[in-house]
């Protein structure tokens, strides 16, 4: 599966145009008796409601970012004026023009830092205006398939767009690739979801009837069949506990300090069989304090598999420790001069 990044490469308002259409119902078939079928409503007046208030309480949270050659969304996370986003609506920039949800002018706004291995970034306002309303986050625990869920963002440009839909999966691995801006970073426990997440939605909001935000959109599934175009329904948002574990600590000491992501601590490359197939991870450095050296792994050697999970690229080993924290066991099989051997690694950190 391939996957493409939602923040828009070009600044522009599209035009949209909407499809009516209708249905008629057939005559009864019963000749001796005359039956009245009362008309269905056309929604559901109670989750129409919640829609509406949904949509009124979060909007106000929701922000446009533009950058000299993209253009992405964001989260208002607290009321000093900081903005959570995509690594790769940010990009390399360090400048911005932010503009709310209440159609005010755009608002200068600068880097306080990306973390490009989780795709998050975090902005700061230069100036905060009266009203600026911080959004409130749920607990990614809670979220079940099948849930109800809203996307709010700036596709195409448009911004303080929502779209709808429904939880379609948790728990997905998902790597971004490196074309259009991507970070090439490997995601896990996304959100897939069923809502239209288009150009200039990365980095919005994902959000329940309750108003919380579970993750923000990131990427959808591309279909090679369409020639590269998004396949209709399948995006994915960075889960909600993610999101706030990267911005609280950019917010408190500007960085990330504590990734929690697992490494094997090794610098490798893809390796390539007899058939110059991807056939596993070849070793090129390990630094001698770091999990993989305390384990015994060497450079030269070529890992094949962790745990029960087969490595054929270097997106697959960062696949299969997307998963694991730091200090966790796993099982990693690897090759050593033609012979098969396992090792037992505890994690380290990225």
């Amino acid at each position: 599966m391939t996957v493409s990044l939602f923040a828009r490469t070009v600044v522009a308002v599209a035009a949209v145009a909407a499809l009516v259409g209708g249905c008629s119902a057939a005559p009864s078939s019963a000749p001796t008796a005359r039956t009245t079928q009362a008309a269905a409503p056309a929604v559901d007046n109670d989750l129409e409601s919640d829609y509406k208030t949904v949509i009124r309480n979060v909007l106000p949270s929701v922000v446009q970012i533009e950058a000299s050659n993209s253009l992405g969304s964001g989260i208002v996370y607290d009321a000093q004026g900081h903005v959570v986003t995509n690594a790769h609506v940010v990009g390399g920039e360090n400048a911005f023009k932010v503009t709310v949800a209440t159609g005010e002018a755009a608002l200068g706004a600068k880097l306080v830092s990306s973390y490009p291995e989780q795709d998050l970034a975090v902005i700061k306002l230069d100036s905060v205006p009266d009203g600026l309303k911080p959004a409130r986050f749920g607990d990614i625990s809670k979220v079940e398939v099948g849930q109800i869920v809203l996307a709010m963002g700036s596709p195409l440009g448009l911004s303080s767009s929502v779209t709808q839909g429904i939880v379609s999966a948790t728990g997905r691995t998902v790597s971004e690739g490196r074309a259009g801006g991507g970070t090439g970073a490997t995601i896990a426990n996304m959100v897939q979801t069923s809502a239209a997440i288009n150009p200039g939605n990365s980095g919005g909001a994902l959000v329940n009837l309750d108003g919380e935000v579970i993750g923000i959109p990131t990427l959808a599934a591309t279909d090679p069949e369409l020639g590269g175009s998004a396949a209709p329904g399948i995006g994915f948002a960075i889960p909600v506990s993610m999101v706030r574990t990267v911005a609280d600590q950019i917010v408190k000491s500007g960085r990330v300090t504590d990734s929690g992501r697992a490494a094997l601590n090794i610098t490798g490359r893809t390796f390539l069989d007899d058939e110059y197939r991807p056939a596993g991870v070849a070793v090129v450095e390990v630094p001698a304090d770091g999990a993989a050296a305390k384990a015994g792994i060497r450079p030269g050697d070529v890992i094949t598999k962790v745990d029960d999970s087969e490595i054929t690229t270097l997106t697959s080993l960062a696949e299969a420790l997307a998963g694991r924290g730091p200090g966790e066991r796993v099982t990693v099989t690897y090759v050593r001069a033609g012979a098969t051997r396992t090792a037992a690694v505890t994690l380290g950190e990225i």
